[in-house]
């Protein structure tokens, strides 16, 4: 049995942003949830709102969301000005309604950034981190059935530190919550994961270099290291993984400088 199960319903007020498209105004409006039952997940309580609203002829209120298992990075939005809510290392939809008290007022509100362009209501377009992950290309890999799994030697450390940059869902959570809308959390993640493994070495300068471009090109803006991103990051991806990238930049540039200069580094 839940230690929770005893705890009483609870009663709401929500104040949702509501915005047709992106060329509309937007603006707040109330709503109730009443008898909100302590282990009903954060959706699910905006899913019995939007219930009550069909049934009473009102549009429901559009967020987005896929698994609701805290996996996939589809759910995501700013619950009192937190990405997420108020719990750390928790997606919306694992966030649970015991969290919250009787009679609280919640403000919802979209994740707000130049590069996540606003769909309807809590739900905006995140398509460019999708273009920045195809901006960093394939791996190059050998054909032919996969090898026994001791056979490419990794240092454990750099096994566990790939599987924690690995671990980033795409959510958006770092932009919304960074005051410049930066991506260098996600990017870095996404560049330190394959960085460290074998089969992300052929074409590691190239995939820094790809890959920081295609984030510039998004809108987003440059990182000022105030670590709300990894504060607010439903995985904890650390902020190291940015200090990583910036080193892959760097030897990126150089080594693209040398060759285009011809030299051989004597």
């Amino acid at each position: 049995m839940s230690e929770h199960s005893n705890k009483k319903n609870i009663d709401l007020k929500l104040k949702v942003w509501r915005q047709k498209n992106v060329n509309d105004k937007g603006q707040f409006i109330t709503y109730e949830a009443k008898q909100v039952s302590p282990d009903d997940s954060f959706l699910e309580m905006i899913d019995a709102v939007n219930e009550g609203l069909i049934k009473k002829g009102e549009e429901p209120i559009v967020f987005d969301h896929d698994c609701r298992e805290g996996i996939c990075g589809s759910c995501g939005f700013m619950i009192d000005g937190n990405a997420h809510g108020p719990q750390k290392g928790t997606t919306v939809c694992q966030l649970h309604m015991r969290n919250f008290n009787d009679g609280q007022t919640l403000t919802l509100e979209p994740f707000r950034a130049t590069a996540f362009p606003m769909i309807k209501d809590l739900m905006v377009d995140r398509s460019a981190f999708d273009r920045i992950i195809k901006a960093g290309g394939y791996i190059t890999s050998n054909t032919g059935g996969a090898p026994d799994a001791n056979a490419v030697p990794i240092p454990k450390v750099d096994a566990d530190e790939s599987f924690l940059s690995a671990a980033c869902i795409g959510c958006g959570a770092c932009v919304a919550s960074c005051k410049n809308a930066s991506a260098a959390l996600f990017t870095s993640a996404k560049i330190t994961h394959l960085a460290l493994l074998p089969q992300g070495k052929v074409e590691a300068n190239q995939r820094a270099l790809d890959m920081v471009a295609q984030m510039d090109a998004e809108g987003f803006g440059a990182c000022s290291s105030t670590g709300s991103c990894s504060a607010s990051c439903p995985k904890e991806i650390s902020l190291i993984n940015i200090a990583k990238m910036n080193r892959e930049l760097l030897r990126a540039s150089l080594t693209k400088k040398q060759e285009l200069s011809g030299g051989d580094g004597a």
